[in-house]
């Protein structure tokens, strides 16, 4: 132990539950490892990282996998996996002209959008989807449809869209967007387009709902800061920090507008060598991680606070995911040939 807790380190750490890898993440993952080990012989492909993780897609590298962010990349007949993020109908094309092998590692929550572009682009209505610009997911969920689809991403966006036909408009989401972090553009739409078909509660990814939710707990049960571990690509970390942010403001920084909010987000435990005055005179610090953060990575920063003398570790819980896994494709190879 680097040094005793002398009552200016946090004595308290507060673990979110559920953290860490989602149902989607280790479905993805298994699925490349599957590939890789029953084709030893042969460069295995994945189009986009197939998680949003740097220490994930360095690992896969390590072993030789090849991340492309275009299929002309992958020689003809070779084998590539799709991301857990999912492609459009233009790069299936783009795979089957080159005759390659492939295999869909999309998280089975990100193909429900995928269906319900198509079903509504197929009645002919205007589709606006809430999603960042430039998001592999946003990418891949726009090219079902992409003459029917317009972009929201932000409530001045939800303000200032015009379409042709308010009678026939639907509604989806980006899947690492939650309840919270879309309430206020969809209150917008929903009152400039009352009859706007709206994605149903359910909908939501339970992932990234629950991460945010057990953040918020964290916050409630007196974490005076939030450390999120994620990589810098992944929206899902992203939210969580707003969210982490939000709350934190809320509950001890409403009336200190421009006081800066202990709410943090790093790849990995490294980001935290010499910055132990951000914790100092702290009850309680708060940690989670991202649906793409493997645990090690998340422990490696409790023994990172456990050296500095915190002597508690509660584990705060807002829903369990133990029971729910989702089987990787059958036929995991499947050829375009």
């Amino acid at each position: 132990m680097l040094q005793q807790n002398n009552g200016l380190w946090p004595k308290k750490i507060l673990m979110a539950s559920p953290r860490g890898f989602c149902a989607g993440v280790e479905r993805a993952i298994e699925v490349l490892e599957r590939v890789q080990n029953s084709n030893p012989q042969e460069q295995i492909y994945s189009y986009h990282q197939i998680v949003h993780n740097t220490h994930v897609v360095r690992k896969f590298e390590e072993s030789d996998v090849r991340f492309v962010d275009d299929i002309i990349e992958i020689p003809e007949g070779g084998t590539v996996v799709f991301s857990a993020h999912g492609v459009s109908p233009e790069v299936r094309r783009q795979t089957e002209h080159r005759k390659l092998n492939w295999v869909d590692a999309t998280c089975p929550l990100v193909e429900k959008p995928h269906r319900e572009v198509k079903k509504y682009a197929d009645q002919g209505y205007t589709i606006l989807y809430i999603g960042h610009a430039g998001h592999d997911e946003t990418m891949g969920t726009m090219g079902e449809a992409p003459d029917h689809m317009r972009l929201i991403e932000t409530v001045e966006d939800a303000r200032k869209i015009q379409v042709e036909n308010p009678e026939k408009l639907a509604l989806t989401t980006q899947t690492t967007l939650s309840l919270d972090d879309t309430a206020e553009i969809l209150a917008v739409l929903k009152e400039r387009f009352p009859k706007m078909i709206a994605p149903r509660s359910e909908d939501i990814c339970y992932a990234t709902q629950n991460r945010q939710d057990a953040v918020k707990e964290m916050v409630n049960r007196g974490a005076r800061a939030i450390v999120i571990v994620g990589s810098s690509n992944s929206s899902n970390a992203h939210r969580m920090r707003e969210v982490a942010e939000r709350a934190l403001k809320a509950a001890f920084f409403a009336e200190a507008s421009n006081q800066k909010i202990p709410a943090y987000l790093i790849d990995d435990v490294k980001e935290l060598f010499g910055q132990e005055s951000l914790f100092h005179s702290l009850p309680a610090v708060g940690l989670s991680s991202a649906a793409s953060v493997s645990e090690d990575k998340l422990q490696e920063v409790v023994t990172w606070f456990r050296e500095r003398g915190s002597e508690i570790v509660e584990e705060v819980v807002v829903a369990d995911e133990s029971k729910i896994h989702f089987a990787p494709p059958q036929g995991l190879r499947v050829s375009a040939r």
